[in-house]
């Protein structure tokens, strides 16, 4: 995956609105399980990028730093060879001077080839240090987002557990209520009294019944009174 693409999953996930997804998902510990797994992937993406980019950076720096000194021993070659021309000259020695001539012209010739690779040296080095910032930035700003995402998620875990915790409290009241001992002791009570009351019905029926049997027992001894009085009667007593 090049840099630039990471750059760009990086400033998404970077700029992702966490709250509304979560607000959207059907189940939100899931989902952000998943975004959890996937800032961390892409931290660990993130991260080589960032040490292959540093590498590349000290790498340049390490070819900034050769063509410089190549530069600089470069110039020094040439100075040297015009140095010789120009001794040789003095001296009459015009073939060396020449030759001499013509060495501090390929030395010049170098020197200006490391001036070129110097130049273009600085010119990456300043894009891929722009470019490790950035990354460096946006790991940075990963890690942040992944601890907002894992404290996010624990803190959902612990309140869905707290809910969980509620709702059984709140079953568990209600199943008492619905066994509400007192409610047991009414319906006792009540056939308790159905029993009272069944009693003395049958206490009534049982007085009507010694009553009935009294009074035919008065029944018969007026009968008896009726029958003695009517036998004198008719014995002319």
């Amino acid at each position: 995956m090049t840099q630039s693409t990471i750059l760009g999953r990086i400033g998404q996930l970077v700029r992702a609105n966490i709250n509304a997804m979560i607000a959207s998902a059907e189940d939100p510990e899931q989902m952000l399980d998943q975004l959890v797994r996937d800032f961390t992937s892409n931290i660990a993406e993130a991260e080589e990028a960032v040490a292959q980019t540093v590498g590349n950076l000290r790498l340049l720096e390490e070819d900034h730093q050769e063509a410089k000194a190549a530069l600089t021993d470069w110039g020094s070659k040439a100075q040297a060879a015009a140095r010789k021309a120009d001794e040789a000259r003095g001296t009459g020695t015009g073939a060396d001077a020449g030759r001499f001539d013509e060495l501090a012209k390929i030395a010049i010739r170098r020197q200006i080839s490391f001036e070129t690779q110097v130049q273009t040296f600085e010119t990456q080095i300043a894009q891929q240090t722009d470019l490790t910032d950035r990354l460096k930035d946006g790991l940075n700003k990963l890690r942040a987002k992944r601890e907002e995402l894992v404290m996010k998620r624990d803190e959902l875990v612990s309140r869905a557990k707290m809910a969980s915790a509620q709702r059984q409290v709140q079953e568990a009241v209600r199943d008492v209520s619905v066994m509400d001992p007192t409610s047991e002791l009414n319906r006792f009570e009540e056939r308790v009294r159905r029993e009272e009351a069944m009693a003395r019905g049958m206490d009534e029926v049982a007085a009507s019944s010694l009553e009935e049997e009294f009074a035919s027992l008065e029944d018969a001894d007026t009968e008896a009174e009726v029958e003695s009085r009517l036998a004198q009667m008719r014995s002319g007593a």
